[in-house]
C-alpha cells in the first residue's frame, strides 16, 4: 500500500516540477456539483459528490498541448454513498461511505488523439469527516439526518492509491462534435470503460472540459469568450472488477457491468455562465432494486 502512495506521490512531484520553456501559470478552473436530488431530502445511492479541477501550463492555444507533463489538473473530490435510506440499514443494501481524493493529472495529445493520465489517493471512512459534515447541513436545513446504526456500518478508513487513464478522440463537423473515448481505473474501483459525448453548440469548443467520476459529465475548466448554448449528450459502458465500495468480506455482489446515460446544457453570457445536466445510472451491486437518476449542476459568475 505505502509503496504505491510513494510512486504517485513521485509522479506528482515529476509533473509537479517546472518544465524547460518556463513556469506554469493558472490557466483555468472548473467544478461540478451532482446530486441525486437536489434541493431535495431524497439521499440514496450515489448520494452526492463534488469535484473540481485548477489547471497550470505554460499558456492555452484552443487545444491541450503535446507533451506529457506541460499542462497539468490538480483535482479534488469529495463524494458521499449511502443506502436506499439514511434513516435504516437494509442487510441487503450498500453501506454509507464518504470517500475525499486528491489528485494529479496531466492532459496532452498526439496526432488528433488526446490523453488524459494521472493519479489520486483516495480516502474513506470517518476520517474524511464527511459524515459530520452532512449531518451538520442536513440539521441546519432541517432534513433527515443519517442515524447512527447506518454510519457505524459505514466503510472503514482506508487509503487507495488510485490510476486513472483516459483516451479519446473529436471528430467535429460544424457545431457538432462527436468524442468516443475509453478509460481505465485502478485502485479504490478497478474498471474498464467505453462510451461516447456528443455535443452541438458552440460553448465548449477549444476548451478543456474534465469528466466527472460518477456521472461522466464533463465540465469546462479553461474557458473562451464564445457565447451561446450548447446541448450535451452521452453514454457509456463499464467492466467493474472490484470497489472499495461494496466490500467483499459482508458479501456485496457487484454488478460487473455498469452503464451512465447522460444529457445537459451549458449556456455562456456575458458574465454569466451556467451548466445543468441529468445522468442516468444504472444497478451497482445485486440487490440494489433499480437505477437512479443523478443531476449535475455548475453556475459562474465573473465580477
Amino acid at each position: 500500500m505505502y509503496r504505491w502512495i510513494a510512486v504517485v506521490f513521485a509522479l506528482a512531484v515529476w509533473l509537479g516540477a517546472p518544465v524547460l520553456a518556463g513556469e506554469r501559470v493558472k490557466l483555468g478552473y472548473g467544478r461540478l456539483i451532482s446530486n441525486d436530488s437536489l434541493l431535495a431530502s431524497r439521499d440514496r445511492w450515489q448520494t452526492g459528490s463534488m469535484q473540481s479541477s485548477r489547471i497550470r501550463g505554460l499558456s492555452w492555444s484552443g487545444a491541450v498541448p503535446q507533451a506529457l507533463g506541460e499542462l497539468l489538473e490538480y483535482r479534488f473530490e469529495a463524494a458521499l454513498v449511502s443506502p436506499q435510506s439514511i434513516r435504516w440499514q437494509r442487510p441487503t443494501d450498500r453501506p454509507f461511505a464518504g470517500a475525499l481524493s486528491i489528485g494529479l493529472h496531466t492532459h496532452f495529445q498526439r496526432r488528433g488523439i488526446e490523453y488524459a493520465l494521472g493519479g489520486d489517493v483516495v480516502f474513506t471512512g470517518p476520517q474524511t469527516g464527511l459524515t459530520d459534515f452532512q449531518t451538520f447541513w442536513h440539521d441546519a436545513l432541517g432534513l433527515a439526518t443519517p442515524k447512527p446504526s447506518v454510519t457505524a456500518q459505514q466503510v472503514g478508513d482506508g487509503i487507495y492509491p488510485t490510476a486513472v487513464f483516459e483516451i479519446g478522440q473529436t471528430y467535429r463537423t460544424g457545431k457538432l462534435a462527436m468524442r468516443p473515448f475509453a478509460e481505465l481505473r485502478a485502485g479504490a474501483e478497478t474498471l474498464v470503460r467505453s462510451g461516447v459525448d456528443v455535443t452541438f453548440g458552440t460553448v465548449g469548443q477549444s476548451e478543456l472540459l474534465v469528466r466527472d467520476r460518477i456521472t461522466g459529465q464533463r465540465y469546462r475548466t479553461v474557458w473562451n469568450d464564445l457565447r451561446g448554448v450548447s446541448l450535451t449528450a452521452g453514454a457509456d459502458l463499464a467492466h467493474v472488477t472490484h470497489s472499495v465500495f461494496l466490500p467483499e468480506s459482508p458479501g456485496y455482489d457487484i454488478e460487473e457491468t455498469r452503464g451512465r446515460v447522460r444529457a445537459g446544457v451549458h449556456w455562456q453570457g456575458r458574465k454569466l455562465s451556467a451548466f445543468y445536466g441529468w445522468t442516468w445510472l444504472s444497478k451497482e451491486f445485486s440487490t440494489q432494486p433499480e437505477g437512479q437518476l443523478v443531476k449535475s449542476i455548475r453556475i459562474k459568475y465573473d465580477f
